[in-house]
């Protein structure tokens, strides 16, 4: 058994590496810059060193936090004219701007020059002195608007790559530098100009007809799934250890370590289901089973119309149903109407029994409305897997040798028709970690399912790709105790 069940993780292998290679696609390739997202916008009004020195600072920070200071990929096909290292500049606006010029003149080294000098115009704005003793003739408001204004201008040339709109702000700017106390900038920009000149006389196109491939062991997808120290220990890890143990990053919108987040909110939804799952086997094996035995009977007819007429009624309504026949001051006020538990929460020192026998009336109704939908799927499947068995020549054989007809089904019948139900079984383990979104906003339930619609409304997408993540492992591991119970529940299937 244990060298089966080695053989069958060798083949999930190469299944596990799919599933994490296009999570990571998706994750990149999503629209959006996470930096942005998780940086705090500065205030406006004041002065430039305030408003930018801070969120420069936490631009920088993120972007390596989040590992966006590496390439994505082990490999990359570029062409000669591109630059292997342009991953380095933290912002995304600036860096599709420079792919862009490279892509169309070819020349780097001339590009990167430029984008330097821009560098140091736009870190000079800090160093002009604007008072009423520098401004003579000038208003001083007027001077501080001038120097704002050059700063956003010369700020926004930094993510420029149109060559009519290059041109057009480097006119504005020596517009605005005509001022005696711009000396300083028009000196950086002078040599802005010289620098942008030089790359259109200095062209070379044919370069980004020639492909390079570039190799990075450093990237993005490895820090991703070992982290950002010792691939194999974990050690010397400063932001994340991977998601190989079990850290999956953080959050955009709470900045919280996605791994917390989910130990929080996994409880609640594995809880229900597993209460869900439990009680509708508990009631749909045997149903099935006693339809199955009397296959057109009055019983079997009955149960067959009312399991499909609950079957038949979106969880979502019933739900609503529940709650107002039976949370509602002016029916029946018999169970709380959302929540897991009490507001004030339990006294200090409560103890497992009182806490969840508090817990108890606020989960009759969700338990309810999670479980009632699977007895009419699960019962049926059962009834026409073992309508199956009981008509086979084994069965009718048992019968001639006198054995009781519980002996029949119960022993030598239901095993066999166990193998449809395994399948189902296996769903289980995925439908955990995603929970119910529609029954978990009703009740107001903690769950991942609350979890996961708030993080697809917020473009929260280290959460979503961490749920479909887990989701395909977790289905992985599903397939497995499918497989092994396949073996103990019939004979006839081996471990080899």
């Amino acid at each position: 058994m244990l060298t089966y069940i080695l053989r069958r993780i060798l083949v999930f292998i190469p299944t596990l590496i799919a599933i994490t290679l296009l999570g990571f696609v998706i994750m990149v390739s999503a629209p959006g810059d996470p930096v942005e997202r998780m940086v705090v916008a500065a205030q406006s009004g004041g002065e430039i060193s305030s408003q930018t020195a801070n969120q420069t600072e936490q631009k920088k920070f993120w972007n390596k936090k989040l590992g966006l200071d590496l390439p994505i990929f082990y490999i990359s096909l570029n062409t000669l004219a591109q630059c292997d290292t342009l991953y380095r500049i933290y912002d995304k606006n600036e860096r599709e701007s420079l792919s862009r010029l490279t892509t169309e003149f070819g020349n780097w080294p001339e590009i990167s020059a430029y984008y330097a000098s821009l560098d140091a115009l736009n870190k000079e704005h800090v160093n002009v002195r604007v008072d009423s003793a520098s401004v003579v003739g000038y208003s001083l408001d007027d001077a501080k608007s001038a120097i704002n204004e050059s700063y956003f201008e010369s700020s926004a040339l930094k993510a420029s790559y149109n060559l009519v709109v290059i041109n057009a702000k480097l006119e504005n700017l020596t517009e605005l530098y005509k001022p005696a106390y711009m000396s300083k900038l028009r000196e950086k920009l002078d040599a802005v100009k010289q620098r942008f000149k030089e790359i259109e006389q200095t062209a070379t196109p044919w370069k980004k007809y020639i492909p390079a491939l570039n190799y990075y062991p450093q990237n993005q997808y490895h820090r991703w799934i070992f982290g950002d120290g010792n691939w194999l220990t974990g050690k010397g890890s400063e932001f994340t250890k991977g998601i190989i143990r079990g850290d999956f990053g953080t959050s955009y919108t709470t900045k919280m370590p996605i791994s917390e987040v989910i130990s929080i909110k996994i409880f609640w939804s594995f809880f229900f289901t597993m209460i869900s799952v439990v009680l509708g086997y508990l009631v749909s094996i045997p149903l099935g089973i006693q339809s199955a035995v009397k296959k057109g009977s009055r019983f079997d007819r009955i149960t067959t119309v009312l399991l499909f007429i609950l079957y038949s009624v979106p969880s979502f309504w019933l739900a609503t149903l529940l709650l107002m026949t039976f949370a509602n001051p002016d029916v029946l006020h018999w169970f709380p109407a959302s929540g897991i538990e009490p507001v004030r929460g339990f006294p200090e020192g409560a103890g497992f029994f009182e806490v969840w026998s508090g817990r108890a009336e606020y989960l009759v109704l969700p338990i309810i409305s999670y479980t009632y939908s699977s007895f009419a799927f699960l019962s049926r499947t059962m009834r026409v897997s073992m309508l199956e068995i009981v008509n086979q020549d084994y069965i009718r054989t048992a019968r001639a040798k006198g054995l009781s007809e519980r002996t029949v089904i119960y022993k030598h019948a239901l095993r066999n028709a166990l193998l449809p139900i395994i399948t189902v079984f296996a769903n289980i383990f995925p439908v955990s970690i995603g929970g119910s979104v529609i029954l978990e906003v009703i009740f107001t339930i903690p769950g991942m399912g609350s979890e996961v619609f708030n993080a697809i409304v917020n473009q929260n997408y280290p959460m979503i790709i961490t749920v479909f993540t887990i989701t395909g492992v977790l289905t992985l591991i599903g397939y497995l105790v499918s497989d092994i119970l396949y073996a103990v529940v019939d004979p006839r299937i081996s471990y080899k």
